[in-house]
């Protein structure tokens, strides 16, 4: 069983949030029709960890990069006038567009992968929270932590609180 709360006001959103979560309600998500950086510190967010996935891409790419073209011209070795079949200035061609090839795809593949994509179950949501509402969603309570929860959001100066089944 989830709850959902409907704030029209910022303040009392974050102060319901914030009941919320020092309450002991774990499972708590914020939906918001505005960017809101207090919300991420609210629910104890920190930075996101696909730039480790990015790193990791560019870093791999890098190495694919160098390793395809001294393979290629070791493989392939075509003396042209004297100069060295390993050089290293026409290899950053190729090691700079595997790096940022590898990074990019690195960096989808772990944005997918922090933010829990594909979403096997559908999550409660109200619409009028994309347009001019702030609401809490209090996820997995159970039936005293049902009460207890209404409470605080109704406290906090909630417009409405819906009851919603949790698809499995």
């Amino acid at each position: 069983m989830a709850v959902l709360g409907s704030f029209a006001f910022e303040e009392d959103f974050l102060d319901a949030a914030k009941n919320l979560k020092s309450s002991g309600f774990d499972n708590i998500s914020l939906l918001s029709p505005i960017p809101l950086e207090e919300a991420n510190e609210v629910l104890g967010l920190g930075k996101s960890r696909v730039r480790h996935f990015s790193l990791a891409g560019a870093i791999f790419g890098a190495i694919a990069g160098i390793a395809l073209v001294v393979a290629t011209s070791l493989a392939f070795i075509l003396p042209t006038g004297g100069r060295a079949i390993l050089s290293i200035p026409p290899f950053l061609i190729i090691t700079y567009e595997m790096t940022i090839l590898f990074g990019v795809l690195f960096t989808l593949l772990g944005f997918h992968f922090v933010s829990g994509l594909p979403a096997w179950h559908d999550k409660p949501y109200l619409s009028s929270a994309g347009v001019d509402r702030f609401v809490i969603v209090v996820e997995g309570a159970v039936a005293d932590q049902i009460a207890r929860a209404e409470a605080i959001i109704r406290d906090a100066g909630a417009d409405e609180i819906q009851h919603v089944e949790e698809s499995q």
